[in-house]
């Protein structure tokens, strides 16, 4: 509780942190309830109110596609799906490349040489290469987005995580709790994953904008969500089409995607400088 209060105590503090924060947490508010409240479907077409410019006055906020929809209502199931999959994506690496490292790092020896070979090799595999085969093999759908990104971004977490664990096992705790015999699984579990709470929630807030423009790549490419869904990267697809014609399908997704990209940034240094003090420039 204390760590909590200290922590939420040097956001407020960052007057940029804070910011972004609540940005975040306002898109995000806005993307579940702002469907509701714009009164228009996300998929249903009116070929009588295509491509019209963002107004006040004729109900399209945000304007309208080349096939008649809102694109304010689009924009906020865009944001909801971007952030679901980074969100989730993100805790399923999370919870590989965090059990992966602790493992590696804590037993070391052989078995951490062929777990770390094991992710270099992982590394050498082409990631695209990789997304087009699981695509061709199973089919477009949601799922595999999140296998795609959950089996790049874990490397990173697992490389960071066995490196604290090889510091964090020559503790006394460590020792203590070997010579008392704490089986080694309990003394993973219970003893040097907590200690590396700080390091992993820092490392997870850099890593969902990793996340989201992976996501949005693959939609970009259209390989990522699909119709009758919408993310950031797929109406920014749609946007680059109608650039010069009808700029506002462009520029208010990408705007968005920039925007929640920015403010993970900002939030992401602002906890490692909560972390890591002496690293703060």
């Amino acid at each position: 509780m204390i760590a909590v209060t200290r922590a939420i105590g040097h956001i407020r503090q960052n007057r940029t942190v804070t910011f972004c924060a609540l940005l975040l947490v306002t898109l995000a508010l806005l993307s579940l309830f702002g469907p509701w409240i714009g009164g228009h479907s996300n998929i249903a077409a009116d070929f009588d109110s295509r491509l019209l410019p963002p107004a006040l006055t004729d109900g399209h906020l945000f304007g309208t596609d080349e096939l008649g929809r809102d694109l304010f209502v689009r924009t906020l199931y865009g944001i909801r799906i971007t952030l679901f999959v980074a969100v989730v994506a993100s805790l399923v690496s999370l919870g590989i490349g965090v059990l992966y490292g602790a493992v590696a790092g804590f037993v070391g020896g052989k078995v951490d040489g062929f777990m770390m070979r094991i992710v270099d090799g992982l590394y050498a595999l082409p990631f695209i290469f990789f997304v087009i085969l699981l695509m061709v093999a199973f089919g477009r759908s949601l799922f595999l987005i999140f296998v795609a990104i959950g089996a790049i971004n874990w490397l990173d977490m697992a490389r960071i995580v066995r490196g604290q664990t090889m510091s964090l096992k020559q503790r006394g705790f460590v020792d203590a709790a070997r010579l008392i015999g704490v089986p080694t699984s309990r003394i993973i579990f219970r003893h040097i994953t907590p200690n590396l709470l700080g390091v992993v929630v820092v490392y997870t807030t850099l890593a969902i904008p990793q996340a989201i423009l992976m996501e949005s790549f693959l939609s970009f490419l259209g390989l990522g969500i699909q119709e009758p869904q919408t993310s950031l990267g797929t109406l920014v697809n749609a946007g680059v089409d109608h650039m010069g014609s009808s700029s506002w399908l462009l520029v208010i997704p990408g705007t968005a995607l920039a925007l929640i990209l920015i403010c993970f940034n900002f939030l992401g240094d602002g906890l490692r400088d909560l972390a890591d003090p002496r690293g703060k420039t």
